[in-house]
């Protein structure tokens, strides 16, 4: 989130006129070096600011700067407000107040046109406070500490550089430099557990094309052949849709690919007794081990 820092800095300043590096660093909670930073990062992309030493010096932007509305597109405004209501829903202040801004700026008001709920049914927020800190984390280029639970439950702990927050394949993930594997990694968010906001900062730049440079979501697959209770027609169409055939007694049959991994037999046996594997050999011999795995617990 740090192009939001760059834009309110700018807006403080064209507001204020000149402000100290340590108020600006004690507003954005930095420290004066990421405020210093900041400038440099502004000053090459052609903004006008200045830092002044001495009694009564500051940072300031020059007075014929005006951050014109008219640079922006009807269309382009209003991505503006659409982007930002999609932070918004993340119930952070400072997106309020610079939502407010530019609606007035803009002179317009955009709908809110998203909503994400974090909670679960079990009604727990720590995945919502989990989000906001990673945000918050982000922004302010600070450290966090958290122990990460992988696939197969073991428990490491993890030192990180948070850079991105990521929502793919249905699940938000952390997008950051791990210390421990010296390098970048994906982390489920779901799997974390007592996540922690370190005093250490970071400078490292976020790598460009983050999913090509990652092998994380790669994974085996297998083309499988399953033939589906005609019950399930609605979620089996909106799974697979065009590759659904429909046969003469209402059953579906569906051909495709999937994760040669848990994530099928986990998906098989959640459709119970409405499914069957018609082939690889293996997979359904696989289902039909987990099943008589679950048999033997239930016997007496």
């Amino acid at each position: 989130m740090k192009e939001n820092r760059y834009f309110q800095m700018i807006y403080l300043l064209l507001d204020k006129g000149q402000m100290t590096a340590p108020e600006l660093a004690d507003y954005f909670e930095v420290s004066i070096r990421t405020i210093y930073r900041d400038i440099d990062i502004l000053s090459a992309a052609g903004i006008p600011i200045y830092a002044t030493q001495g009694k009564g010096g500051g940072i300031a932007i020059q007075d014929s700067y005006v951050l014109k509305k008219s640079l922006l597109s009807e269309q382009e405004q209003k991505q503006i407000l659409m982007a930002l209501q999609g932070i918004r829903v993340l119930e952070d202040e400072q997106i309020n107040m610079l939502l407010s801004k530019l609606s007035g700026v803009f002179q317009r008001q955009q709908g809110n046109w998203l909503e994400i709920d974090f909670s679960t049914w079990t009604k727990s927020g720590a995945g919502k406070h989990n989000f906001q800190l990673l945000q918050s984390a982000i922004w302010k280029s600070r450290i966090v500490s958290f122990s990460y639970y992988s696939g197969k439950g073991e428990q490491t702990k993890r030192i990180i550089e948070p850079h991105k927050l990521v929502f793919k394949t249905s699940d938000w993930y952390l997008y950051g430099y791990c210390t421990l594997r010296k390098d970048f990694r994906f982390f489920k968010l779901t799997r974390i557990r007592d996540l922690k906001l370190q005093d250490a900062e970071y400078m490292r730049e976020t790598p460009e094309h983050i999913f090509e440079r990652s092998d994380e979501f790669e994974m085996k697959t297998v083309q499988v052949t399953l033939l589906f209770d005609a019950g399930m027609s609605h979620e089996v169409y909106e799974k697979f849709d065009e590759e659904v055939s429909e046969q003469e007694d209402g059953s579906l049959l569906v051909t495709t690919i999937l994760p040669d991994n848990e994530l099928l037999y986990s998906y098989v046996l959640s459709c119970r007794e409405r499914v069957e594997v018609l082939s690889p050999p293996y997979v359904r011999d696989n289902v039909r081990k987990r099943v008589g795995k679950m048999l033997e617990i239930y016997k007496t």
